[in-house]
Protein backbone atom coordinates (compact mmCIF):
# COMPACT_ATOMS: atom_id res chain seq x y z
CA UNK A 1 0.00 0.00 0.00
CA UNK A 2 1.73 3.15 -1.16
CA UNK A 3 2.09 6.12 1.13
CA UNK A 4 0.68 9.45 0.06
CA UNK A 5 2.06 11.20 2.97
CA UNK A 6 2.10 15.05 2.84
CA UNK A 7 5.52 15.89 3.40
CA UNK A 8 6.29 16.98 6.49
CA UNK A 9 2.99 18.80 7.88
CA UNK A 10 4.02 17.37 11.55
CA UNK A 11 7.45 19.41 11.57
CA UNK A 12 8.73 19.63 14.89
CA UNK A 13 5.55 18.53 16.44
CA UNK A 14 5.22 16.02 19.04
CA UNK A 15 3.18 12.71 19.40
CA UNK A 16 2.26 10.25 21.87
CA UNK A 17 0.55 6.95 20.49
CA UNK A 18 -0.20 4.38 22.84
CA UNK A 19 -0.27 0.26 22.34
CA UNK A 20 2.29 1.07 19.37
CA UNK A 21 4.45 -1.63 19.21
CA UNK A 22 2.71 -3.82 16.91
CA UNK A 23 -0.07 -3.49 14.36
CA UNK A 24 -2.31 -0.10 13.94
CA UNK A 25 -0.55 1.54 16.98
CA UNK A 26 2.68 0.77 15.30
CA UNK A 27 1.53 1.33 11.71
CA UNK A 28 0.09 5.04 13.05
CA UNK A 29 3.19 6.03 15.04
CA UNK A 30 5.46 5.42 11.99
CA UNK A 31 3.39 7.29 9.81
CA UNK A 32 3.23 10.10 12.33
CA UNK A 33 7.00 10.11 12.17
CA UNK A 34 7.04 9.87 8.46
CA UNK A 35 5.20 13.34 8.32
CA UNK A 36 7.65 14.78 10.92
CA UNK A 37 6.61 14.15 14.29
CA UNK A 38 8.61 13.13 16.86
CA UNK A 39 6.82 10.23 18.34
CA UNK A 40 6.71 8.51 21.65
CA UNK A 41 5.62 5.12 21.27
CA UNK A 42 4.82 2.69 24.14
CA UNK A 43 3.23 -0.82 24.89
CA UNK A 44 3.08 -3.03 28.17
CA UNK A 45 6.92 -4.93 27.66
CA UNK A 46 9.93 -3.83 27.44
CA UNK A 47 10.93 -6.20 24.42
CA UNK A 48 8.39 -4.79 22.08
CA UNK A 49 8.94 -1.34 23.27
CA UNK A 50 12.67 -1.74 21.77
CA UNK A 51 11.91 -3.64 18.49
CA UNK A 52 9.61 -1.28 17.52
CA UNK A 53 12.51 1.49 18.24
CA UNK A 54 14.95 -0.02 16.56
CA UNK A 55 12.69 -0.75 13.77
CA UNK A 56 11.56 2.48 13.41
CA UNK A 57 14.74 4.23 13.88
CA UNK A 58 16.58 1.62 11.41
CA UNK A 59 14.05 4.08 8.68
CA UNK A 60 15.38 6.99 10.37
CA UNK A 61 12.78 7.88 12.18
CA UNK A 62 12.59 10.78 15.47
CA UNK A 63 11.27 7.87 17.82
CA UNK A 64 11.56 6.96 21.59
CA UNK A 65 9.71 4.48 23.40
CA UNK A 66 8.66 3.61 27.45
CA UNK A 67 7.16 0.81 28.83
CA UNK A 68 3.34 2.01 29.75
CA UNK A 69 0.35 0.10 30.86
CA UNK A 70 -2.26 2.72 30.46
CA UNK A 71 -4.54 1.85 33.64
CA UNK A 72 -1.67 2.06 36.00
CA UNK A 73 -1.24 5.73 37.03
CA UNK A 74 2.64 5.75 37.28
CA UNK A 75 3.26 4.41 33.97
CA UNK A 76 0.52 7.08 31.95
CA UNK A 77 2.98 10.08 34.52
CA UNK A 78 6.30 8.87 33.17
CA UNK A 79 4.63 8.16 29.79
CA UNK A 80 4.13 12.15 30.20
CA UNK A 81 7.36 13.25 31.96
CA UNK A 82 9.49 10.93 29.47
CA UNK A 83 7.98 12.62 26.57
CA UNK A 84 8.32 16.46 27.69
CA UNK A 85 11.67 15.99 28.96
CA UNK A 86 12.88 14.38 25.64
CA UNK A 87 11.05 16.30 23.35
CA UNK A 88 9.64 19.83 25.67
CA UNK A 89 5.89 19.30 24.85
CA UNK A 90 3.09 17.18 23.25
CA UNK A 91 0.77 18.49 20.08
CA UNK A 92 -0.67 14.81 19.16
CA UNK A 93 -2.14 12.04 21.36
CA UNK A 94 -3.49 8.40 19.33
CA UNK A 95 -4.92 6.50 22.35
CA UNK A 96 -4.83 3.31 20.93
CA UNK A 97 -4.75 0.72 23.92
CA UNK A 98 -7.48 -1.71 24.51
CA UNK A 99 -7.71 -5.26 25.95
CA UNK A 100 -10.42 -8.02 25.61
CA UNK A 101 -9.15 -10.82 27.87
CA UNK A 102 -12.16 -13.12 27.11
CA UNK A 103 -14.97 -14.26 24.70
CA UNK A 104 -17.98 -14.86 25.95
CA UNK A 105 -21.61 -13.60 25.52
CA UNK A 106 -22.75 -10.66 27.18
CA UNK A 107 -24.58 -11.97 30.41
CA UNK A 108 -21.55 -14.96 31.00
CA UNK A 109 -19.34 -12.08 31.28
CA UNK A 110 -17.80 -11.74 34.71
CA UNK A 111 -17.67 -8.94 36.60
CA UNK A 112 -13.59 -8.92 36.68
CA UNK A 113 -13.46 -9.56 32.77
CA UNK A 114 -16.25 -6.54 32.55
CA UNK A 115 -14.08 -4.36 34.92
CA UNK A 116 -10.81 -4.94 33.04
CA UNK A 117 -12.40 -4.31 29.75
CA UNK A 118 -13.83 -0.95 30.45
CA UNK A 119 -10.75 0.42 33.04
CA UNK A 120 -8.28 0.16 29.84
CA UNK A 121 -10.50 0.89 27.20
CA UNK A 122 -12.82 3.77 28.56
CA UNK A 123 -11.33 5.40 32.15
CA UNK A 124 -7.93 4.85 31.04
CA UNK A 125 -8.46 6.71 27.40
CA UNK A 126 -10.20 9.03 29.44
CA UNK A 127 -7.58 9.36 31.96
CA UNK A 128 -4.97 10.19 29.55
CA UNK A 129 -7.09 12.87 27.92
CA UNK A 130 -7.32 14.52 31.23
CA UNK A 131 -3.82 14.28 31.46
CA UNK A 132 -2.45 15.51 28.47
CA UNK A 133 -4.87 18.32 27.14
CA UNK A 134 -3.22 20.89 29.66
CA UNK A 135 0.13 20.43 27.61
CA UNK A 136 -1.25 20.27 24.06
CA UNK A 137 -3.26 23.30 25.40
CA UNK A 138 0.36 24.75 26.52
CA UNK A 139 1.75 24.62 22.95
CA UNK A 140 -1.29 26.39 21.56
CA UNK A 141 -3.82 23.55 21.02
CA UNK A 142 -3.12 19.97 18.66
CA UNK A 143 -5.31 17.01 18.30
CA UNK A 144 -6.15 14.07 20.03
CA UNK A 145 -7.65 10.38 17.79
CA UNK A 146 -9.74 8.01 19.95
CA UNK A 147 -9.20 4.29 18.15
CA UNK A 148 -12.42 2.57 19.03
CA UNK A 149 -13.60 -0.17 16.37
CA UNK A 150 -16.40 -1.55 13.90
CA UNK A 151 -17.71 -3.66 17.19
CA UNK A 152 -18.55 -0.25 18.63
CA UNK A 153 -21.51 -0.63 15.90
CA UNK A 154 -21.85 -3.45 14.75
CA UNK A 155 -22.21 -6.52 17.80
CA UNK A 156 -20.34 -9.82 18.08
CA UNK A 157 -22.38 -12.15 19.86
CA UNK A 158 -18.88 -13.26 21.87
CA UNK A 159 -17.09 -9.50 22.22
CA UNK A 160 -20.42 -7.95 23.82
CA UNK A 161 -18.60 -6.67 26.81
CA UNK A 162 -15.69 -5.39 24.20
CA UNK A 163 -17.98 -3.80 21.90
CA UNK A 164 -19.92 -1.93 24.25
CA UNK A 165 -16.09 -0.51 25.68
CA UNK A 166 -16.02 0.90 22.15
CA UNK A 167 -19.50 2.22 21.92
CA UNK A 168 -18.42 4.46 24.71
CA UNK A 169 -16.17 5.56 22.96
CA UNK A 170 -18.00 7.27 20.37
CA UNK A 171 -19.74 8.96 23.64
CA UNK A 172 -16.65 9.72 25.02
CA UNK A 173 -15.26 11.58 21.86
CA UNK A 174 -18.54 13.79 21.76
CA UNK A 175 -18.44 14.67 25.50
CA UNK A 176 -14.94 16.11 24.98
CA UNK A 177 -15.88 18.24 22.62
CA UNK A 178 -16.87 21.22 24.17
CA UNK A 179 -13.65 21.75 26.54
CA UNK A 180 -11.15 20.31 23.49
CA UNK A 181 -12.35 22.98 21.38
CA UNK A 182 -12.36 25.48 24.02
CA UNK A 183 -8.59 24.45 24.60
CA UNK A 184 -7.76 24.55 21.09
CA UNK A 185 -7.62 21.20 20.70
CA UNK A 186 -9.58 18.64 18.19
CA UNK A 187 -10.50 15.75 18.86
CA UNK A 188 -11.73 12.46 16.88
CA UNK A 189 -12.34 8.61 17.23
CA UNK A 190 -11.90 5.98 14.25
CA UNK A 191 -13.64 2.83 14.49
CA UNK A 192 -11.52 0.28 12.37
CA UNK A 193 -13.36 -2.85 10.63
CA UNK A 194 -11.62 -5.83 10.17
CA UNK A 195 -7.45 -5.08 9.70
CA UNK A 196 -4.86 -7.28 9.26
CA UNK A 197 -3.13 -7.26 12.86
CA UNK A 198 -2.10 -10.17 15.24
CA UNK A 199 -4.88 -8.46 18.04
CA UNK A 200 -7.59 -9.62 15.26
CA UNK A 201 -6.11 -12.82 13.49
CA UNK A 202 -8.90 -14.79 15.11
CA UNK A 203 -11.63 -13.60 12.96
CA UNK A 204 -9.07 -13.51 9.58
CA UNK A 205 -6.40 -16.38 10.02
CA UNK A 206 -8.53 -19.55 9.10
CA UNK A 207 -9.88 -18.66 5.57
CA UNK A 208 -13.40 -20.39 6.54
CA UNK A 209 -13.46 -17.39 9.06
CA UNK A 210 -12.06 -14.99 6.76
CA UNK A 211 -14.08 -15.93 3.89
CA UNK A 212 -17.64 -15.60 6.51
CA UNK A 213 -16.30 -11.85 7.84
CA UNK A 214 -15.77 -11.03 4.25
CA UNK A 215 -19.38 -11.19 3.49
CA UNK A 216 -20.53 -8.38 5.07
CA UNK A 217 -17.75 -6.22 3.61
CA UNK A 218 -18.10 -4.74 -0.12
CA UNK A 219 -15.09 -4.27 -0.55
CA UNK A 220 -14.18 -8.03 -0.10
CA UNK A 221 -10.66 -7.97 1.51
CA UNK A 222 -9.24 -7.18 4.89
CA UNK A 223 -7.63 -3.74 6.17
CA UNK A 224 -4.09 -2.94 6.30
CA UNK A 225 -2.98 -1.07 9.65
CA UNK A 226 -1.49 1.53 7.18
CA UNK A 227 -4.82 2.40 6.00
CA UNK A 228 -5.93 3.28 9.81
CA UNK A 229 -2.80 5.33 10.07
CA UNK A 230 -3.01 7.41 6.58
CA UNK A 231 -6.58 8.88 8.31
CA UNK A 232 -5.05 9.56 11.91
CA UNK A 233 -2.23 11.60 10.03
CA UNK A 234 -5.56 13.22 7.73
CA UNK A 235 -7.47 13.97 11.66
CA UNK A 236 -4.23 15.72 13.24
CA UNK A 237 -3.35 17.54 10.18
CA UNK A 238 -4.52 21.09 9.35
CA UNK A 239 -6.34 19.29 6.39
CA UNK A 240 -8.85 18.47 8.79
CA UNK A 241 -9.02 22.02 10.93
CA UNK A 242 -12.78 21.75 11.35
CA UNK A 243 -13.19 18.97 12.20
CA UNK A 244 -13.70 17.59 15.62
CA UNK A 245 -16.02 15.05 17.51
CA UNK A 246 -16.15 12.87 14.56
CA UNK A 247 -15.65 8.99 14.25
CA UNK A 248 -14.71 8.35 11.18
CA UNK A 249 -15.09 4.22 10.08
CA UNK A 250 -12.63 2.58 7.94
CA UNK A 251 -13.50 -0.40 7.49
CA UNK A 252 -14.08 -1.33 3.01
CA UNK A 253 -17.77 -0.31 3.47
CA UNK A 254 -19.33 -2.51 6.02
CA UNK A 255 -22.48 -1.24 7.41
CA UNK A 256 -21.91 0.94 10.94
CA UNK A 257 -24.49 2.81 12.44
CA UNK A 258 -26.21 2.48 15.99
Amino acid sequence: MSNMSSGKRFQGKVAIVTASTDGIGLAIAKRLAEDGAHVMISSRKQKNVDAAVDQLRSEGLSVSGIVCHVAKEEHRRKLIEETLNKYGGIDILVSNAATNPAFDAVLSTSESVWDKIFEVNVKATFLLVKEIAPYIEKRGGGSIVLVSSIGGFVFSGLLGAYGTSKTAMFGLTKALVPQCAGMNIRINCIAPGLIRTRFSEALWKDPNVQADRLQSVPMNRIGEPSECAGVVSFLCSEDASYITGETIVIAGGQSARL
